[in-house]
């Protein structure tokens, strides 16, 4: 499944939630979480009904449900589950036994957990894979773990990520490519800041993530031309597979003034696959 960009909606703002079908995303998370107040919440869970129903077939449609600790998970399922959301997005989850729980309130539809938001989470990163095949991918935030433990933070006055969070977006991308499924890289919080996002992206791809979500539609341009392998990549990962299968015998080859060996084919062949799934769309 092509993830490039997934863009958060409220789930109480069905005239935002319409419009964002315009925007070039990849996918829509319809959140019930941090951006509905808990009195708009009811209304929310209707409105994102509705607009499952309606827009089925159009977009990949997720939903940020609330978190397991505490009593609104329920309401939402109740609301939305005949609507068939594509997928559910877990906050707080904390490990293989949160995504066990919550299909087995809402089974058959995959998960992507918010896996680093409580201190216990990051000890339970290792746990995904047991759980793979109910995942859509897995993703990290950094807002909810700092007021956890009190810190002032998570970036320095570089706006670089402290120790702590480096920690978590590291663990998260390992645990996700462990599990053989998405690494989503967390939301870039400045919305006017272009060139802060553009580096972002290129950081997240460059580590490995193989999208970003989203918090504003005018990211989505940029985060879907970062994630999109351009010409010059492409012809290269080509010539790098023709220089293989031309010398058959060989494990290590000079090309380009640089030896390349089975680690640089596989990510050719990576990148390639890459191009195919997203001309599919």
């Amino acid at each position: 499944m092509r993830l490039r960009s997934l863009l958060f909606v409220p789930g109480d703002r069905p005239d935002r939630m319409e419009k964002a079908l315009g925007y070039g995303a990849d996918a829509l998370i319809l959140d019930l979480e941090d951006s509905v107040t808990l009195d708009a919440k009811p209304a929310a869970r209707v409105a994102t009904a509705d607009f499952l129903r309606k827009a089925k077939g159009k977009i990949r449609l997720f939903v940020r449900v609330n978190p397991l600790q505490g009593d609104l998970l329920d309401a939402d399922l109740s609301a939305i589950l005949d609507a068939k959301p594509e997928g559910l997005v877990l906050p707080k989850a904390e490990g293989a036994s949160s995504v066990e729980a919550l299909i087995a309130k809402a089974p058959g539809i995959p998960v992507l957990p918010i896996a680093t938001e409580t201190p216990a989470a990051i000890f339970q990163l290792g746990s995904y894979p047991s759980v793979k095949t109910c995942l859509l991918g897995l993703t990290w935030g950094a807002e909810d773990l700092p007021a956890a433990i009190g810190a002032l933070g998570a970036r320095d006055e570089t706006g670089r990520y402290t120790a702590p969070y480096e920690l978590a977006r590291s663990l998260t991308l390992l645990s996700a490519h462990a599990s053989g499924v998405a690494a989503i890289e967390t939301v870039y919080p400045d919305i006017a800041d272009q060139d802060g996002l553009a580096a972002h992206a290129r950081r997240a791809r460059f580590d490995g993530f193989s999208g970003i979500m989203a918090i504003h539609p005018a990211q989505i341009p940029l985060i879907n031309q970062a994630f999109t392998p351009t010409l010059e990549e492409l012809a290269e990962a080509q010539a790098i597979i023709d220089a293989f299968e031309a010398n058959p015998g060989k494990g290590a080859l000079t090309f380009a003034g640089r030896m390349i060996d089975a680690p640089h084919l596989k990510a050719a062949q990576r990148l390639l696959g890459l191009a195919t799934e997203l001309s599919k769309g």
